[in-house]
């Protein structure tokens, strides 16, 4: 007896939802079978929705982050304190903090961090590019929020060593504080720990 073989259309969709984070073959398996139930013109508002994804978006040129024009709002926001640089590792990093209301200056997406295991170097990463920016002089701080972790200490020391090997005088460079967890994830923080973390930012 053969069992019940899927539908080509349904094991296509599976295996490409099975790419995403996350998503296990059991959780694609029920999406699948829920997105069948759709109308087909739902379905083509989600194909859509992927197809102008990349169409819709800009990595921002100056900072990094991901947004819809070039400049992105943020950098080209008059009303920001120019003179701070807070770097971290990820787009929903940025998204985060804005939302802990705790920050109003300038931000560098770095796009992970360095992890030697994963081998990610700092070369996959965008750190050289900070550099111009701190050419000018009006950085006064450059607040390293990268992510609690070995990787985001490890990428936090990295950078402070070179802000020093280039000689870039007049820079506080300060480590994101108290009331993160050791390991925890920036984008996971509540608005109240991330504005805490902020205030408490130390010297490195």
């Amino acid at each position: 007896m053969g069992g019940m073989r899927l539908p080509k259309a349904v094991t296509n969709l599976m295996e490409q939802l099975e790419k995403l984070p996350g998503i296990g073959p059991k959780t694609a398996q029920r999406l699948v079978f829920y997105l069948l139930h759709n109308p087909q013109s739902e379905l083509d508002a989600y194909a859509k929705a992927f197809s102008q994804l990349k169409q819709g978006t800009v990595i921002c040129s100056r900072c990094r982050n991901v947004g819809e024009a070039e400049p992105c709002a943020i950098c080209t926001d008059k009303s920001r304190d120019q003179t701070i640089i807070c770097v971290v590792e990820q787009p929903l990093d940025v998204l985060a903090l804005e939302r802990s209301g705790g920050y109003h200056g300038l931000y560098h997406v770095l796009h992970g961090a360095i992890a030697p295991l994963n081998n990610i170097g700092p070369d996959q990463l965008f750190i050289q590019e900070l550099l111009p920016r701190l050419a000018g002089g009006t950085i006064t701080e450059i607040i390293l929020a990268t992510n609690p972790t070995m990787e985001g200490e490890a990428t936090a020391m990295y950078i402070a060593k070179l802000v020093e090997e280039n000689q870039i005088k007049g820079i506080r460079l300060t480590r994101i504080g108290r009331g993160l967890p050791v390991g925890g994830d920036l984008e996971y923080a509540d608005e109240v720990t991330l504005a805490k973390a902020l205030e408490g930012r130390r010297e490195l």
